[in-house]
């Protein structure tokens, strides 16, 4: 299980991502001040800190240029505030990345457990990892490549086009390639509900990725169905 640090004056906003992140094995500690938050972080050493822009005591960017020395975890900066210049200016100050509070929850998640992934030591060669992270922060399996950042997806060098849910479902599958995804963790992750035993928006997502990722419609082997089970992203499937 992961830990972060997250500083965030507004106590229902970390309250409610913190709800949020918990219910995907991500602990997170909330400081709600900016002038006290480099003792917690130095005490607690997260894997990775969280920090609002607007704080007392310390705003968001000087937190973050202040800690980048002392810190070589991922800092991500979350905000409301939707500037070009911000961002820039975070990047500068040492920040990983810089998302915005409206982002969807699921997306959200799925770049902390990208920076995570970056900064986990490595338990076995990479030769001997058939899914491999590059430089661009894209995942790679075969001649799939899944960019999240940029939010593209390449298959045999052609660019496949993904609405925004059918891109954040084949995210979620494919980071987690080789494990059975039922329908109920899939929505819960999605789009925040339970399986109901009736919906069946994932199956007909899972199609149109099927379709447009060249798997066969009759008998799938790149994203498979396990009857009574869910779906399996196949990571050996892409060559």
């Amino acid at each position: 299980m992961n830990t972060i640090v997250f500083v965030e004056d507004d106590q229902d906003v970390g309250q409610l991502i913190a709800a949020y992140l918990g219910k995907h094995d991500i602990t997170v500690v909330i400081e709600p001040r900016g002038d006290t938050a480099l003792e917690t972080i130095q005490n607690l050493k997260p894997d990775l800190v969280m920090l609002d822009i607007m704080l007392p005591g310390k705003d968001g960017m000087t937190l973050c240029r202040d800690l980048r020395p002392l810190y070589d975890g991922p800092i991500v900066l979350l905000t409301s505030l939707d500037s070009d210049m911000n961002h820039i200016l975070a990047l500068e100050m040492g920040a990983s990345d810089y998302i915005l509070k409206t982002t969807p929850p699921a997306v959200l998640l799925a770049r902390l457990r990208l920076h995570l992934r970056q900064h986990q030591p490595q338990t076995q060669p990479e030769e001997n990892n058939t899914k491999k992270i590059n430089t661009n922060n894209s995942i790679r399996f075969g001649q799939l490549s899944i960019d999240p950042v940029n939010r593209e997806v390449i298959l045999k060098e052609e660019n496949i086009s993904l609405s925004t849910s059918d891109f954040d479902l084949l995210w979620e599958l494919a980071t987690h390639a080789g494990k059975i995804m039922d329908r109920d963790a899939l929505l819960k992750t999605l789009r925040g509900v339970s399986y109901d035993g009736m919906d069946r928006s994932i199956d007909v997502a899972v199609s149109r990725l099927r379709r447009k990722l060249d798997d066969n419609a009759l008998e799938p082997f790149r994203i498979k169905t396990v009857r009574n089970k869910g779906y399996l992203f196949a990571p050996n499937a892409w060559e």
